[in-house]
């Protein structure tokens, strides 16, 4: 008997606690049912997030911190201390794995995933100085410092060893968890939403259960870059492959995310012209690897007919005031205002009347802080015209980065992110992937620029870090001394 078989033990338990726990709360036997299925697809998930090969448990870590931090923001949004709790850890642990600093410090200036994950902090920190705001210019500050020991505790981790595995598992790991958690609800009309304005009105898409909440849109990004991470790696079996688009495509249907479906369908179109450009004059014949291609298209089918049609994508969310856009056009309306009106420090380095340059609108209430959800609007609010420079900058780092090693029309086994490679090699595949899929997404979140929400980013990191680290998708091997010639 393999270790896998074992594996149907667990899930076992783990489906029929779910259901067990639902019947004692609702007492209805269907309802149960339903929750013991929803328990069987989070331990399948947790299951298919340990059979990963190659997992380090350093990138475990770094993923796990990471959306680990965007989930409680979510599920305690009223008690900032928690998530200043996990940034605290995050520090701390990044400043230890990350020393000596100054080497890595050099290096990480080449890359476009620091520029755009750290300077916007340090652009705040200069404004809020400016215009007399020491308590936000302390907390940017700390920010600051968090995410930019994170790039070099990855620069420093990803010398002899790959972190992008670990950090899609943590992913993996939190989608399980939210669904365990949710499985009352993951197939009820109803779901569990924030009991404040951000919940209302959304019970329609899937946020988690009852103390453990993630935001819809987040949650369908992560399991978007995992699809995106292992789809395309033909060092994963056959069906872990399958399965993580598959379970991209669920999640995008129960969570009714429109972003997550732009994301799914931007990583598609760009896998089918990679796959184009490289078979065109080499293998025009290879049907499986077609079929691979094809396969995120039919996930993407399944989401339309899950949601009856195109409707979800053009649905006036909060009404026909907000439009199409869900509200995000008068935000960003609303930044440009404010950067109309603001002091000449704040127009240079970006708003300082609040840690992160939330936005507010009449119309939203009083008690909503707005993101901008948009990375160009959002470098204008957290860093102004530097903040705009910066975010240019740092795109144009990551795009030459990848354009560099691009490595197309030439065959080499480091293409599918299998084997070993070093500094000037082409870069993996689904790091290639990742960053051209993330473009469209520029328009709708801010994930590129990092934060607390910043799982694309830190991904993106552990990707670009080792091009210049020299890192294996494999784990490295040591180099081998031929034994001397014997003497004649």
């Amino acid at each position: 008997m393999t270790v896998r078989r074992f594996w149907v033990v667990p899930i076992a338990l783990v489906a029929l606690a779910a259901g067990g726990v639902e019947l004692a709360v609702s007492g209805s036997a269907t309802s149960a049912a339903w929750a013991t299925l929803a328990g069987l697809l989070a331990a399948v998930v947790a299951g298919l997030a340990v059979s990963l090969p190659g997992i380090d448990w350093r990138g475990l870590v770094f993923g796990g911190l990471f959306v680990g931090a965007g989930i409680l923001s979510w599920t305690y949004t009223d008690r900032p201390l928690i998530v200043w709790s996990v940034l605290l850890v995050e520090g701390f642990l990044f400043m230890w794995w990350s020393w000596p600093w100054w080497p890595r410090l050099r290096t990480s200036f080449r890359m476009g995933t620091a520029w755009l994950g750290t300077s916007m902090w340090i652009l705040g920190v200069i404004g809020a100085l400016l215009v007399l705001h020491a308590g936000i210019a302390a907390q940017r500050l700390l920010y600051a410092g968090v995410f930019g020991l994170a790039v070099l505790a990855v620069l420093a981790k990803s010398a002899r060893r790959d972190l992008s595995v670990g950090i899609v598992a943590a992913f993996l790991l939190a989608i399980g968890v939210l669904i365990l958690v949710g499985s009352g609800n993951l197939f009820e009309d109803v779901h569990t939403v924030p009991a404040n304005d951000w919940g209302k009105g959304f019970e329609y898409r899937f946020w988690g259960g009852p103390g453990l909440l993630y935001h819809p849109n987040s949650m369908a990004g992560i399991a978007v870059l995992v699809a995106i991470r292992n789809g395309i790696d033909r060092s994963f079996a056959v069906w872990q492959r399958l399965a993580v688009v598959a379970l991209a495509g669920f999640i995008i249907s129960v969570t009714n995310s429109r972003t997550g479906f732009i994301f799914l369908a931007a990583a598609a179109v760009v896998h089918a012209v990679l796959l184009w450009r490289r078979l065109g004059a080499d293998r025009p014949d290879d049907s499986r690897r077609w079929v691979a291609a094809a396969t995120p298209f039919v996930a993407l089918a399944l989401v339309l007919v899950s949601a009856h049609g195109t409707q979800f994508l053009t649905q006036e969310r909060y009404g026909s005031s907000a439009g199409v856009t869900s509200g995000r056009l008068d935000t960003w309306k609303q930044v440009l205002t404010d950067w109309r009106d603001a002091s000449i420090a704040e127009k240079a380095f970006g708003d300082a009347s609040t840690v992160r340059s939330t936005v507010h609108r009449e119309e939203s209430g009083s008690d909503i802080k707005l993101t901008v959800d948009n990375a160009a609007f959002g470098a204008l609010r957290h860093g102004g015209v530097f903040g705009v420079l910066a975010f240019l900058v740092g795109l144009g780092l990551l795009l030459w980065n990848v354009w560099r090693r691009l490595g197309l029309g030439r065959r080499s086994a480091a293409d599918d992110g299998s084997s070993p490679r070093e500094p000037g090699q082409s870069a993996p595949a689904w790091y290639v992937l990742a960053v051209l899929s993330a473009l469209p997404t520029i328009a709708t979140t801010e994930w590129l620029l990092g934060g607390t929400g910043g799982t694309l980013w830190i991904l993106l990191v552990a990707g670009e870090a080792g091009l210049f680290a020299g890192a294996a998708v494999a784990p490295a091997r040591r180099p081998t001394t031929p034994a001397p010639a014997p003497a004649p």
